[in-house]
């Protein structure tokens, strides 16, 4: 035998109420099946505003009261097709709503609505709903809770009469009907025989009891989501449901936010060990949640994450509570005798202070009657005035597995603190199954959608990206991102969420992801930006795991990223300028990456996709030290030197470099040699000296006044030099030399530094004579590889490669 329960939206309107038919004319082919309902989906809170206006004597109460007729009566005429069925059923609605619409009267008449009254009207809804759905269901008998459900009175509140209520439920149920059709919520007054209700949770209350009192096989919940989530799925989009709960599980997740059940109602089957299923009326077929006492095979330690919004911590605190017996329990009768509910409790070891959670709505109460209560202690500066913090979000992780597993605590703050998320209060019990903590309410989004993806709930790894620049590389690196994002959410469980693009004017966001096949429409149709512009909608998000990355030349962007490290965004970095700018931003852009835990990569600043920042690093982490660097860095000048010959003069070898896109549109810049110098300071300060562009000495082969004036004066001058590197190739060829324009750093036996580039002759034995085309190549002395240095070499240039290094950067963000 099984209990089905609907809540409100499974029979709220037409399509769900004939699902809800479905359903249970399903269950019933396989056994009997008691089925228990609420009212129509929002008329309990009608029939209470419409009580209110009658109390008030607005005239306006019939205006409601005749929408509610009006709601009952177009379900009936819509559901219940057969003509005698429909005419019976208006016969016993219309006389349960004349009824009610003499008790409006008399509260409009009177102005007065007693507690007792107040319970009356609001009875009428479930037993209007479980009429019409009894009629609904064929063959389907209907049963009046309140001949079975008794509360009785105590101190004021309608307590259940479990005692007798489990005795008539067994009584009225001994010849089960194959469907019995019951109202949920509504009971009597074991005593006066008053119609009284089980409160808040009604429904699944009614529902728990006779469950419990018949020995169900199975207590259902259907409702309108599939089941407990992982996380609110309104704020985090990859939530899902969770399978199986233990009881303890369910109801913790209950108390902080997540509303599926409400927990005190369901404690009669949990003490059977009655399962209980959570279903979707308007998705029948999904799995659902079961709760159960005991989950086997189930290693997560975290099961799901709720939360609440709007609450407010109340802070008492003061030197007198140290060592003081009473002071905990005179804040709580206080706060419990105002009847304001606290659902966190955090206190320090020391006993000099005690946070609670209220809702905000309770804050400025509760802050009241706290410093009544302790006006004494306050005027004597025993105890200060209560503080008083609103604005604030309550979020509970949520697993009996968390008590057996180390380390929880430890990764839940350190995964906030990484994202720049401060926790203002925490709280733990001893069973270890929930985690508590207070965040401020404009973290909260953050904070779920970061917990979510660090405890391996989301079924992706997410990293939300910000891509600044969309010109070679950058158009690229979307390009190789669109290709790879379905091989690394198959193969990676790795989610690459572009949130940002931005060219040099212009820029568009979307929290939830943009389309990377019309990010150019979507620029060109876009509002003008700039760094400014930029850097703010990026902090505004406030999104977790986010990464930006910066595919430019330009000064401004780089300016930006100091401010981006310090709100927890990662930088990668294609661009150059603040890698190799002065020595103490660069120090401090590694300080604050490493302080906030997050990450400052520039790998293809130097060698494009090669491996060379990282292979330095690897080898000071593991205790190396670097003593000498040789490198030839600039594919451009690579490409012109090899390139030149008695056909190819030097100017044709620079506009080939051009063509081909290894020079900048203007190769001034590449032939100045400050892009490798540049590349040489990085390199040098990766290797753990300190070295600014200032102190690299330059030998250059154009003369300075060459760099003078337009770049179109440039060229037209530059076939002058052509002679004169004619005249020096033929005499280099002589001496079977190449010339590649070398960067070398060497570190003294007192760890000074001395640095250069310069055009070089290389010997036919040097392991630079046969570097082809743009590539780049590098040797690496060190303590380990001194005699024989480390060689990387390949291709260092090039939007592609470039691209693809930056990926790279962007994939070991993720641990790829």
């Amino acid at each position: 035998m099984k209990v089905l329960k609907f809540g409100g939206t499974s029979v709220g309107s037409v399509e769900s109420i004939l699902s809800l038919k479905n359903i249970v004319t399903k269950e019933a082919k396989e056994q009997s099946v008691i089925v228990v309902v609420s009212a129509l989906g929002g008329i309990t809170d009608k029939l209470i505003e419409t009580s209110r206006l009658a109390l008030a004597g607005d005239e306006r109460y019939r205006e409601e009261f005749e929408a509610i007729v009006d709601r009952h009566h177009k379900m009936i005429d819509t559901i219940i097709t057969d003509t005698k069925d429909r005419e019976r059923l208006f016969t016993t609605v219309d006389s349960l709503l004349e009824q009610l619409r003499s008790i409006y009267f008399g509260v409009f008449l009177i102005h007065d609505l007693s507690e007792k009254t107040q319970d009356a009207i609001v009875a009428y809804g479930e037993r209007l709903s479980s009429n019409i759905v009894a009629t609904l269901i064929k063959g389907a008998k209907w049963f009046d809770s309140r001949t079975f459900i008794k509360t009785e009175d105590k101190q004021g509140k309608h307590v259940l009469d479990a005692e007798l209520t489990n005795k008539l439920v067994r009584q009225t149920f001994a010849d089960l009907p194959r469907i019995s059709l019951v109202p949920g919520f509504i009971s009597k007054d074991r005593v006066s025989g008053e119609t009284t209700n089980l409160g808040r949770g009604g429904s699944d209350y009614t529902a728990a009891i006779i469950a419990a009192a018949l020995n169900a096989d199975v207590l259902e919940i259907w409702t309108d989501v599939d089941g407990f989530m992982t996380a609110d799925p309104r704020v985090i989009s990859s939530a899902y449901p969770i399978k199986e709960l233990s009881y303890v599980e369910a109801m913790e997740l209950c108390n902080f936010g997540a509303k599926v059940i409400y927990p005190p109602t369901i404690y009669p089957v949990c003490v059977k060990n009655i399962p209980i299923k959570v279903k979707n009326t308007f998705n029948p077929d999904a799995e659902g949640t079961i709760i159960k006492e005991r989950i086997e095979g189930d290693h997560k330690p975290i099961k799901g994450i709720s939360s609440i919004g709007g609450t407010a911590l109340i802070t008492v605190t003061g030197l007198s509570m140290v060592g003081v017996i009473g002071v905990n329990r005179r804040i709580f009768t206080k706060l419990a005798m105002e009847g304001i509910s606290v659902f966190m409790v955090s206190q320090a070891s020391s006993e000099n202070s005690t946070s609670i959670g209220v809702k905000e709505s309770d804050a400025e109460a509760a802050a009241r009657v706290l410093n009544e209560e302790f006006e004494k202690e306050i005027s004597t500066g025993a105890m200060y005035p209560m503080q008083v913090e609103t604005g604030l979000a309550t979020i509970a992780i949520v697993g009996e597995n968390m008590k057996r597993t180390p380390g929880i605590a430890g990764k839940l703050f350190g995964t906030l603190g990484r994202s720049g998320i401060s926790i203002i209060a925490c709280a733990q019990g001893a069973s270890e199954t929930n985690i508590s903590f207070v965040v401020k309410g404009q973290y909260l989004r953050k904070s779920l959608n970061v917990i979510h993806d660090s405890f391996f709930l989301s079924e992706y790894k997410v990293l939300n990206l910000f891509l600044c620049g969309v010109g070679t590389v950058g158009a690229k690196l979307i390009e190789q991102i669109r290709s790879q994002y379905e091989s690394l959410k198959k193969e990676s469980q790795l989610l690459l969420n572009v949130v940002g693009i931005a060219s040099s004017k212009k820029a568009i966001f979307n929290r939830e992801g943009l389309n990377l096949d019309t990010y150019r429409e979507a620029l060109e149709a876009s509002e003008p930006s700039d760094a400014n512009k930029l850097l703010d909608n990026i902090i505004g998000m406030n999104i977790f795991n986010a990464v930006f990355v910066d595919c430019t030349a330009s000064k401004d962007v780089a300016a930006l990223y100091q401010a981006l490290l310090e709100h927890n965004v990662s930088v990668i970095a294609a661009n150059k300028i603040a890698a190799s700018s002065d020595y103490e931003k660069y120090r401090k852009l590694k300080e604050t990456a490493l302080r906030k835990g997050v990450k400052f990569r520039f790998e293809t600043n130097v060698g494009a996709g090669l491996p060379i920042i990282g292979t330095i690093n690897d080898l000071r982490n593991s205790g190396d030290k670097i003593l000498k660097i040789e490198a030839v860095l600039s594919g451009t000048l690579n490409y012109i030197f090899n390139a030149l010959s008695e056909e190819t003069p030097f100017s044709e070898t620079v506009k080939q470099a051009k063509e081909l896109g290894f020079a900048e549109p203007d190769p001034r810049i590449d032939l100045s040699g400050m892009d490798v110098v540049r590349k040489l300071v990085i390199l040098t300060r990766e290797a753990g000296y300190r070295l600014e562009v200032e102190d690299v000495v330059k030998n250059l082969f154009v003369p300075d006044e060459y760099f003078e004036g337009s770049v179109e004066k440039f060229w037209e001058r530059l076939p002058e030099l052509d002679a004169e590197f004619e005249a020096k190739r033929k005499v280099l060829a002589a001496k079977g030399c190449k010339w590649r324009f070398v960067a070398r750093m060497e570190v003294d036996e007192n760890d000074g530094v001395s640095a250069s580039v310069g055009l070089k002759e290389i010997p036919q034995n040097h392991s630079f004579y046969e570097l082809e085309g743009s590539n780049n190549i590098v040797t690496l002395t060190t303590e380990r590889y001194k005699e024989y240095p480390m060689l990387i070499q390949g291709f260092g240039a090039g939007a592609s490669v470039t691209a693809a290094g930056v990926f790279a950067n962007v994939l070991s963000i993720a641990n790829i």
